[in-house]
């Protein structure tokens, strides 16, 4: 039964609990804003890129009710710090 649990696949992380892993164990870098568009519950939702190891990275996240507050920090073509997961480098939010 043991090897059974080690095959076993582990829960899916919440976004909130993702957030708190990064916080706690992220690496920080810099990005910069691809493009925004409206969320469908009227936030906004931006696509931001960045780089490591000579490997492009694309990702995209909802703003927070904070993040709105400053509109021109995620317009397109603004750089940004992204803080990603050193063990899996597509992980990542902004900061």
């Amino acid at each position: 039964m043991a090897l059974l649990k080690k095959f076993k696949r582990k829960p899916k992380m919440t976004d909130s609990d993702r957030r708190i892993a990064l916080r706690s164990a992220g690496r920080i870098t810099e990005g910069v804003i691809i493009d925004t568009e409206p969320a469908a519950d009227g936030s906004e939702v931006v696509f931001y890129s960045y780089t490591l190891s000579g490997v492009d990275f694309v990702s995209s996240e909802l703003l927070t009710a904070e993040q709105l507050s400053d509109p021109l920090k995620y317009a397109p073509g603004a750089k940004i710090s992204v803080r990603y997961d050193p063990k899996n480098h597509g992980n990542s939010m902004l900061i």
